[in-house]
């Protein structure tokens, strides 16, 4: 049986869809392994502006059109588990803090996390750099958990400034220090490939707090990314 919460906050195309889509998975069993998971990742949508539920709606028509045609398994899959993995909170990195016990009182800097997301508005990718700092209110984390944070941020549609925001109030918050710092460098398809197509730009964003708003503190951590 359909989730009744989920049901009463689609709208009417995507409980349409819904409803064919479990009808199918009576004949199909991918449809049957993830006819929640679609339910799922539509109710996590971020931005539910009118224009992104336009897109949603166009998104919701190809994924039926390309099922009818017994096309879309495999893309769809990609999608769920993939590009679009973020979307899902059970995907969310579970995260295990250690003590300081080498009392290590210093910036940690993880620099040069590669990262791919895509542009919610053109859903053409985004790609490039991501670089975090902390420093130890007592806790610390193992390394590869700060690159799985980000690509967990990063697997969603996406703008940049959200992005480097929420991984720096992620790791504010596992972390239990204010003193995080996150640098963006990314390059836009939605610029080189469309538009304007100009290929040589990238955007920088950043998230200063705590510790790392102090302008020696900062220059400290760009210094380390030079």
């Amino acid at each position: 049986k359909v989730d009744k919460l989920i049901v009463a906050n689609m709208p009417k195309f995507a409980v349409k869809i819904l409803k064919e889509l479990l009808n199918k998975a009576k004949q199909d069993e991918f449809i049957e392994e993830y006819k929640f998971k679609l339910a799922n990742v539509y109710m996590n949508m971020y931005d539910k502006t009118p224009y992104y539920l336009n897109e949603a709606k166009k998104l919701y028509k190809d994924i039926l059109n390309n099922f009818r045609n017994g096309l879309y398994a495999k893309d769809a899959k990609m999608y769920i588990d993939e590009i679009f993995y973020g979307l899902n909170p059970k995907n969310k990195p579970k995260v295990a803090l250690f003590e300081n016990k080498y009392k290590y009182n210093e910036m940690l800097v993880e620099r040069n996390i590669t990262f791919y997301s895509n542009c919610e508005h053109h859903f053409v990718p985004i790609y490039g750099k991501v670089h975090v700092a902390y420093i130890s209110s007592g806790k610390v984390i193992g390394l590869s958990k700060i690159n799985r944070i980000v690509d967990y941020f990063a697997r969603r549609p996406q703008v940049q400034e959200r992005l480097t925001n929420q991984i720096g109030n992620e790791l504010m918050n596992i972390l239990e220090t204010e003193d995080v710092a996150v640098i963006i460098d990314a390059k836009h398809l939605c610029v080189s490939s469309r538009g304007i197509k100009d290929d040589s730009s990238a955007t920088t964003t950043c998230f200063y707090n705590g510790k790392f708003q102090d302008e020696y503190t900062k220059a400290e951590f760009h210094k380390y990314l030079d």
